[in-house]
């Protein structure tokens, strides 16, 4: 997704490792950073001059690096669409957790804000409607894990079992 400032799905990984950083040492470095991304630390600065310049971090050459409020704001956004989308992969669909961790980190730049509001009410949906009886993600994760094609006469039985519902 591309929000209002453009940012590129590089710099939204800036910002996302920035308030990782901060949370866990209350201020990130440029070493820290590029340990962070896996990448070079000469290659951080100039990421880190073009946030600076929009406005989303505190930076100057050779200090610590802190988010803004509205860096904060964004990078707060970033995290919310990576965890909803890991949520779906792993939680719902069953993918093991290193995929779903990088599947969502590529998925997290592009998602539009309506595709993510609805992904976030089927889970919920899923999770915690009565109507799922508890059994309807039970029996999908246990049907994921048998890899067994769906027999539709067996959901038709299925149906056939299920209490009335009012």
């Amino acid at each position: 997704m591309k929000n209002h400032m453009e940012l590129s799905e590089s710099l939204e990984d800036y910002l996302e490792a920035i308030l990782d950083l901060e949370r866990t040492c209350k201020v990130a470095r440029t070493k820290d950073i590029a340990e962070k991304l896996d990448i070079k630390p000469g290659s951080v600065t100039g990421a880190l001059r073009v946030l600076g310049e929009k406005g989303l971090i505190n930076y100057s050459p050779y200090s610590y690096i802190t988010l803004t409020p509205q860096g904060e704001s964004l990078a707060l956004e970033i995290r919310r669409r990576h965890e909803t989308l890991k949520c779906f992969l792993h939680d719902i669909l069953q993918i093991d957790n290193d995929t779903a961790e990088i599947t969502a980190c590529r998925m997290e730049h592009v998602i539009d804000p309506v595709s993510l509001e609805r992904l976030v009410h089927f889970i919920n949906f899923i999770q915690e409607c009565p109507r799922t009886q508890g059994d309807w993600l039970a029996n999908f994760i246990k049907h994921c894990q048998s890899e067994e094609a769906i027999e539709p006469k067996n959901c038709v039985e299925c149906l056939k079992q299920l209490p009335e519902l009012s």
